[in-house]
């Protein structure tokens, strides 16, 4: 990966790699989760905190054998079958660990391989069958004969062994090898030394168990998981006009007939209600968003709640503990920031609104500021109900408008404002007649 970060921790999604295979270890009923760990443990034990899974650390990097090894006194007292899974393998699905379990268990086999066939299968171990399709060995590709490299039946580095022969026979494997490595493939040949039942489970997808090795092939890990993601939500009801530039997290819901433009991001637990137009080009993070809302091109909302048949955009900010109320509007250039937007109030043009709690119908012209911070401490404003706010009005906060007031245009409130009343703060105009003939006939006077 050409990086300082252990592999694991690279994001998929937003989540870190190791995130998949723990989570399919609880997705398909796992009695109990082991992760090796060794190159930054505490990062990779940090990341997964609060997930019911137990750590077993590997000090010496020594093969695939020792990591498994490291893992036993976790799992002296565990019976049936033990699946032995790879944390650079997020795509696999639960259903086809539930077929290899399956298998495992109707041919009653001390392990069980997951295998797949690959068109180029240069660089990974051969699976080695018998006329009878039993397997006999995984032969490397360094060690393979031209024949053998013609096989295109690949081991996946995924296992189901019967937990009792994995306890009596990892304590075999020997380092006897070029690499000093233990080979949890070994394993194969002590079960057939042994007469015991290897069988093979072949994935016919073999996406499903790519490895991640590199930067590009997470990135192409995370288009077939984005894919995925896509096409669960268009067959919920969920029209995608460009799939392929469409972006939606593992745990954002969405609900029908709900469109998205390309170009939208939806992240962590974003909840998007029914009947809603997301437009061109938007991030949404950690919302959650009513039904019938129509969010307009190039947006950003994190942290906040939108109600039913609100209008954003296009170009709003919505901060986080933001709520935009019912048929609310938030129109360009407009940040909302930890502010309340009352139902029906409109924010239209080119505004900051920041610790703010606003009743309903107000309507807040071009160009308005609320001042919340006194660069030491953030104050709020409370606008009431069915208050006017004329253009290029600055709120100094802590300020209180009354309801059905009216702010002048270009004024600066610094005080409250009773229920009904006027406010106002202008200097007087003043005109001075031929007095910008003046000025400019002394300016250019100057530059002569």
């Amino acid at each position: 990966m050409k990086s300082e970060r252990v592999k694991v921790l690279h994001p998929l999604l937003g989540r870190p790699m190791i995130f998949f295979a723990a989570d399919l270890s609880l997705k398909i009923g796992a009695e109990k989760t082991v992760l090796v760990v060794g190159h930054q443990a505490e990062e990779v034990q940090k990341a997964l905190a609060g997930k019911p899974v137990e750590f077993a650390l590997q000090k010496a990097q020594m093969g695939t054998g020792h990591a498994v090894q490291q893992a036993m006194p976790h799992l002296q007292e565990s019976r049936g079958a033990v699946l032995v899974l790879c944390g650079d393998v997020p795509m696999l699905r639960p259903e086809t660990l539930h077929d290899l379990i399956r298998h495992h268990d109707e041919t009653s086999a001390a392990v069980t391989l997951l295998t797949t066939h690959l068109p180029s299968p240069a660089g990974y171990g051969r699976i080695v069958r018998s006329h009878s399709g039993n397997i006999l060995k995984i032969v490397e590709e360094k060690d393979a004969t031209e024949q053998q490299k013609a096989i295109r039946e690949i081991n996946t580095g995924i296992y189901c062994f019967d937990a009792g022969f994995l306890r009596t026979s990892i304590a075999s494997l020997t380092n006897r090898n070029v690499q000093h490595e233990y080979y949890l493939t070994d394993l194969i040949e002590i079960a057939q030394y042994e007469h015991k039942q290897v069988s093979g489970l072949t994935c016919p997808d073999p996406d499903e168990v790519m490895g991640i090795n590199s930067r590009d092939q997470m990135a192409e890990a995370e288009a077939i998981l984005r894919k995925r993601i896509n096409l669960r939500h268009m067959r919920d009801g969920v029209t995608l006009l460009d799939p392929s530039r469409t972006y939606i997290g593992m745990n954002v819901a969405i609900g029908p007939d709900t469109t998205l433009y390309p170009g939208c991001y939806l992240e962590g637990k974003t909840r998007i209600g029914s009947g809603c137009v997301i437009g061109p080009n938007t991030r949404i993070v950690n919302c959650e968003i009513g039904n019938q809302v129509e969010i307009r091109g190039f947006c950003f909302l994190t942290g906040s709640r939108v109600w039913d048949r609100a209008v954003l955009g296009p170009f709003s900010h919505l901060r986080p503990g933001t709520e935009i109320h019912e048929a609310a509007h938030i129109g360009n250039f407009v940040e909302v920031k930890n502010s309340v937007i009352g139902a029906g109030s409109k924010v239209n043009h080119l505004s900051y609104i920041g610790d703010t709690e606003m009743g309903e119908g107000v309507n807040i012209g071009a160009g308005t500021i609320t001042c919340n911070y006194d660069g030491i401490h953030k104050h709020k404003t409370v606008i009431g109900n069915q208050v006017f706010v004329g253009s290029d009005t600055q709120f100094v906060a802590p300020v209180r408008i009354g309801d059905r007031s009216m702010i002048g245009a270009g004024s600066t409130i610094t005080r409250d404002v009773p229920e009904d009343a006027l406010g106002l703060s202008r200097v007087e105009q003043k005109n001075v007649e031929q007095g910008a003939k003046k000025l400019f006939d002394r300016l250019r006077n100057k530059k002569k």
